[in-house]
């Protein structure tokens, strides 16, 4: 490994596991953060780790600090108002770029805003590369190819098994809760769209079992029509609380409607605010190894009552886990030079569909059955 990979963020949940997946691959990533007290604490902690305070939301001061080809990981959220002095700095150094937001607005964004730019400086700009939502490209990738040139449409679901709730951060809480205020966007009739939160609420095959789940936002619907230009629709769903779908919908066309009335917000934050209550801080090593991640896509022809061309179902671990180890193994990668694109790509067109799948496999995450 030839350059450096920079941790933005390692003193917080989801930054501290991308940092012992990394230590636990025998890399020495330097920190990087505000709190000059936590990070050489934490530094020290791990053996006496590189570490340098930088401003998060000043470009500038993070660019110099990054080389072309160094790596920057990136865990601080949120992240459309924390984010994207973190990619420009990336874009214009050409220092490689991962991040763990699961906000697909703020990722339509970078790769508008930063695209050509890292395309010209050779930066390959990973935004979501973790749970959100490196899964679903890969089984959608995967049965996208199954279901061959008749493939029109593309459903994926995110499932989880264990005792959830005790097993979610607070900051995902908090991040489903202002999500069903916010638009998702769609992939419809070969065009983007977006459509109210939980407007629609599908089953899908899960273990044997019909699991409920409502649409959500998902970054498979602005990488993959580019991989597929045959679908015509792509929707993600999320089923981690299935007896909760249809009340979330009716929940979301409530606050939808009352967000937009004058004096509306604060109340609407009245009414969720019970979404968010749970323990702080993430779940620790024993509560992420009770529950497991659980991914389905369904490719079709779109035609009303058509059985589904290919159906290709992933489990893996936790979702916390998977995205420590997904995001440590991509910055592992990048850093030896492994991508095969520049700009802001997908998974699957950054490091190409067998080394993805195989990648996967070795993290746990693999086809049922």
């Amino acid at each position: 490994m030839n350059s450096r990979i920079l941790l933005l963020g390692a003193t917080g949940y989801t930054g501290g596991l991308v940092l012992d997946a990394l230590l636990r691959r025998g890399v020495r990533p330097t920190l990087a953060g505000r709190n000059a007290a936590a990070l050489t604490e934490l530094a020290s902690r791990n053996g006496g780790l590189d570490h340098v305070v930088v401003d998060a939301t000043n470009s500038g001061d993070l660019r110099r600090h990054l080389g072309r080809g160094d790596v920057l990981v990136t865990t601080v959220g949120p992240f459309e108002r924390l984010g994207h002095a973190v990619a420009e700095a990336a874009a214009e150094t050409g220092a490689h770029y991962i991040d763990s937001t699961g906000e697909v607005g703020f990722v339509r964004t970078v790769r508008d805003r930063y695209g050509r730019r890292a395309r010209e400086t050779g930066a390959v700009m990973l935004p979501a590369f973790g749970y959100d939502y490196v899964p679903g490209m890969l089984a959608g990738t995967l049965a996208a190819r199954q279901a061959g040139d008749a493939v029109r449409t593309l459903d994926i679901g995110y499932f989880a098994t264990g005792p959830l709730w005790r097993g979610i951060s607070h900051g995902t809480r908090t991040t489903m809760r202002d999500g069903l205020t916010l638009p998702s966007p769609t992939w419809h009739e070969h065009r983007p769209t977006e459509e109210r939160t939980a407007s629609r609420v599908r089953e899908f095959a899960v273990q044997g079992r019909r699991k409920s789940a409502f649409l959500v936002s998902g970054t498979e619907v602005l990488f993959l029509p580019d991989d597929f230009p045959a679908l015509t629709d792509i929707t993600v769903y999320n089923g981690w609380f299935p007896a909760l779908s249809r009340p979330l919908s009716l929940i979301s066309a409530a606050v939808n409607t009352l967000v937009r009335l004058p004096g509306g917000r604060p109340l609407t934050d009245l009414l969720t605010l019970p979404l968010t209550f749970g323990p702080p801080g993430g779940p620790d090593t024993t509560e992420r190894a009770r529950t497991r991640s659980y991914v389905v896509a369904v490719a079709s022809t779109g035609a009303p009552g058509a059985p589904p061309l290919a159906e290709v179902h992933l489990e893996g671990p936790s979702a916390y886990s998977l995205t420590g180890e997904l995001m440590a193994w991509a910055a592992v990668r990048l850093a030896s030079g492994a991508g095969r694109a520049a700009g802001v790509v997908g998974p699957v067109e950054a490091f190409g569909l067998d080394v993805l799948r195989d990648a996967c496999g070795e993290m746990g995450l693999g086809p049922v059955g």
